[in-house]
């Protein structure tokens, strides 16, 4: 049975697991500012692996990856490469290849029409129909970059940790802030998936997954997300190399 390597190349982390055909293991991360041939060979030294699954956001840390695990054999995910889920989208090659493999993790196992929210650096919602087919999404700031934006252009306003407020009427300014943040977040997300549920509730309910760092914390106040599942991208990543892979190359 092939084991795989599988990588998740987003702007802020990079993370690596190892995977079998119907599972993901270990994970182990690195920052993508501190990704290079050396870095990478350092990290997965003890790791075997017959093939990998790279997504990149970042193309120029993509051709890092490439060059650090030649010569194994490697598929980089987009919208030329066979998905197993169709693509109804006027640009294709435009879609982040972390939104594929979320939409085919989400087609794959769980029920259609779905939307992946990924909580990562921005904030996406990946629409796949109840046909299978990614549709197209949506694009906000991320959480802790609209904080994080708050404080570097006011003289007053720290940094804060996002964690869940104590109450919607802040006591302090760094409670003020999670409280605008958080439950302004929610309100957000919230407002999204009601138009999303009018465009693709027909027949069948949507399905809401959420993903990325700060899926729990805001999936705690947002009931029409259904299940987090913080390794989606890795399982959609695996889900690719099985079809690229296993299915083809049996000497793996």
């Amino acid at each position: 049975m092939p084991s795989f390597l599988l990588i998740d190349n987003s702007n802020s982390f990079t993370k690596f697991a190892l995977s079998s055909e119907t599972a993901v293991g270990e994970v182990r991360r690195l920052a993508t500012e501190e990704l290079c041939v050396e870095s990478v060979r350092t990290l997965l030294e003890g790791w075997s692996f017959d093939a990998a699954a790279i997504c990149s956001v970042v193309p120029i840390k993509g051709a890092v990856l490439r060059e650090a695990l030649a010569p194994a054999p490697l598929v980089m995910v987009g919208p030329s490469v066979d998905l197993g889920i169709g693509i109804d989208y006027p640009e294709p090659e435009s879609i982040g290849a972390d939104r594929l493999a979320n939409a085919v993790a989400a087609a794959l196992l769980h029920q259609t029409p779905a939307v992946v929210v990924d909580f990562g650096t921005a904030l996406t919602f990946d629409i796949v129909s109840a046909e299978g087919n990614y549709l197209g999404g949506v694009i906000a700031p991320g959480l802790e970059a609209m904080t994080d934006y708050l404080h570097q252009r006011t003289a007053l306003l720290p940094k804060i940790a996002l964690l869940e407020p104590p109450g919607i009427i802040g006591k302090s300014t760094s409670d003020a802030m999670l409280a605008g943040a958080v439950y302004g977040y929610r309100g957000l997300v919230r407002e999204i998936l009601a138009k999303l549920r009018e465009v693709l509730e027909q027949d069948r309910p949507l399905k809401v997954v959420a993903t990325g760092g700060y899926a729990e914390l805001i999936a705690a106040g947002v009931p029409e997300i259904h299940e987090v599942q913080p390794l989606l991208t890795m399982e959609g990543l695996r889900l690719i190399a099985n079809r690229h892979f296993a299915q083809k190359t049996s000497g793996l």
